[in-house]
């Protein structure tokens, strides 16, 4: 059992704590556990936050043999034995913010739980890019969190308003702000999300001022910063792990690396919800099955050809839904897959080998 006694003491509901995760314990588990706010996951070991104030744990190692999906992440409730801290269960969580993780398997890797409010964070140079921001808001509709796209850097731009325009252009619902970062004033108009017990994550690709933002937020330069190349834009990770803070507002706020790889899986609804002008569209196909790449009686066709639809738009929406599917399937699913194919490849390359030959 380990206690910082260095580290704030906050209320249960300071830290995120509701009657969604209160109705969940029984009155045994009441009275003999500790409802804990996951910090940080180093492997076996993670730190947490409870009214008593910060601990470090260790995961048995049966929990490393649960599905990813079962495993604590940053933001989740942990309920643990009062004398020994020992973890007993994970609570169910309001929100779970995933994506794929690297390579070629189908696995996820969670970003952070319990989210109220995701800030998508872009600057106005050459990291704003629309179809990038169209991935952010799939993932975090699917995981029903209230997305809030944060443009900074506007001190660098004469004009702000045609990022703000392209932004909001997205989903005709969504929240755009633009922030200096380095200017707490400026960030006043992000304060909304950030109240008592209210959590809110930062994602963003490296280099956007996410740093600077949580230092701006925090009233501190506890998150290191550095510059982006002026080249070409790109930032440098100063942000290596996901992280929780406390804000001064009382809400608490998770930063998360930037992210070079952002792919869909098992995200079917958020991509509905973000192209839900193509998904009305669709409904008035000739055809159930319609691609929507050109076919007689296309809907979505005939509104890219009137004007009424962007072709980026559709495109990405093409893509993105493709992606998921695909990033979707079970291993041995998409070796099946994949297996039925190389088999036709065969046979077609048979079948044409032997019409040669007749000729």
């Amino acid at each position: 059992m380990s206690y910082d006694t260095n580290s704030p003491v906050k209320s249960l509901p300071q830290l995120g704590w509701s009657h969604f995760f209160q109705q969940q314990l029984d009155l045994y588990e009441w009275e003999n556990t500790l409802p804990c706010r996951v910090a940080a996951v180093h492997g076996q070991h993670i730190d947490v936050f409870s009214n008593h104030g910060q601990h470090q744990l260790s995961l048995p190692g049966s929990w490393q043999q649960l599905d990813i999906i079962d495993r604590p992440t940053v933001g989740d409730w942990l309920l643990v034995e009062h004398d020994t801290l020992k973890p007993q269960r994970l609570l169910q969580r309001t929100s779970l913010f995933r994506r794929k993780a690297a390579g070629l398997e189908a696995k996820q890797q969670l970003i952070a739980a319990n989210i109220d409010t995701l800030f998508i964070v872009t600057s106005c140079n050459q990291d704003f890019n629309p179809s990038r921001l169209e991935r952010y808001l799939a993932l975090a509709y699917d995981a029903e969190m209230q997305p809030i796209v944060v443009l900074t850097k506007t001190d660098l731009v004469n004009d702000v308003s045609p990022f703000i325009t392209e932004a909001r252009s997205l989903k005709h619902d969504l929240l755009v702000e633009a922030v200096n970062s380095l200017d707490h004033h400026s960030c006043e108009a992000l304060l909304t999300w950030c109240g008592p017990g209210q959590t809110v994550a930062l994602t963003g690709s490296s280099g956007v001022g996410k740093s600077t933002l949580i230092n701006t937020l925090c009233g501190h330069s506890d998150q290191a910063t550095a510059a982006i190349r002026e080249d070409d834009a790109k930032g440098r990770h100063t942000t290596t792990a996901r992280s929780l803070h406390f804000l001064p507002e009382g809400g608490i706020l998770i930063d998360n690396p930037g992210m070079r790889e952002l792919q869909l899986a098992d995200c079917e609804d958020g991509i509905a919800n973000l192209f839900e002008e193509i998904e009305q569209l669709a409904r008035n196909c000739k055809f159930n099955d319609c691609s929507h790449q050109g076919e007689h009686g296309c809907a979505v066709s005939k509104a890219v050809e009137s004007g009424s639809l962007e072709p980026r738009r559709l495109s990405s929406y093409l893509k993105l839904k493709a992606e998921q599917q695909r990033n979707s399937e079970t291993i041995a699913e998409r070796r099946s897959r994949e297996k039925s194919f190389r088999k036709m490849c065969r046979t077609v390359t048979s079948d044409k080998r032997k019409r040669q030959e007749d000729h």
